[in-house]
């Protein structure tokens, strides 16, 4: 995982690093109790999918975790035109951001316009490699503007104590009562699936799910 020192916060403008939570304390996840998992994190569900899918797949990762973006580069355009596309899941990223970095671009991906959220999500996982080890800042902000931020507007949205207080607080209403210990992590219809697994253990829970 990627941990940022203090002088790399100062150079990306990240303005909450002395919020607490993001020290993990390892909690084997189970299947899920329906009501606390599909209660929305603060910031409220970024959604993908038929509202009236039968299945609805939720997946818990951080920005910085290569797992997360070996799925998202492999397996879910898969998922997405397979099960998603064609209106039987219903699917919704949440973030667990488990370092300042992962915290940063997710804080870009929350501020941007709603339907730019999924596009920012997969351009940060395709380039992981690049804005996780070159300078953040400067990778984050050619990324940003992808989705049509400014460098005002990327300053600002990296300054937003309100956009990172949700998400960390999301995160942790997670690792409390989700019990997520690692990324990523799925709960299909409740029922739980950890880690990068291939496209056909999907198909096999979906189909077991839609009956």
């Amino acid at each position: 995982m990627n941990t940022l020192n203090r002088r790399s916060l100062v150079g990306l403008g990240l303005a909450l690093t002395a919020l607490p939570g993001l020290a993990m304390q390892p909690a084997r996840a189970e299947d899920a109790d329906i009501e606390k998992l599909m209660t929305p994190p603060p910031l409220g569900d970024r959604v993908l999918g038929d509202a009236a899918a039968t299945v609805t797949i939720i997946e818990y990762a951080s920005a910085t975790c290569p797992h997360c973006a070996s799925f998202h580069k492999i397996t879910f355009p898969k998922l997405k035109e397979e099960f998603i596309d064609t209106g039987k899941v219903r699917f919704i990223f949440r973030e667990f951001p488990f370092d300042d970095l992962a915290l940063a671009a997710f804080m870009l991906a929350r501020c941007a316009p709603e339907d730019k959220y999924y596009p920012m999500i997969e351009v940060l996982y395709d380039q992981q490699e690049q804005w996780t080890h070159n300078n953040p800042r400067d990778e984050l902000f050619k990324i940003a503007q992808l989705a049509g931020f400014s460098e005002e507007s990327f300053n600002t949205c990296l300054k937003n104590t309100d956009v990172a207080k949700g998400i960390i607080e999301g995160r942790n209403t997670a690792e409390k009562d989700m019990k997520i210990e690692s990324t990523p992590t799925f709960f299909i219809n409740g029922k739980l699936l950890r880690g990068n697994e291939p496209i056909e253990k999907f198909r096999e829970m979906i189909t077991a799910a839609l009956g």
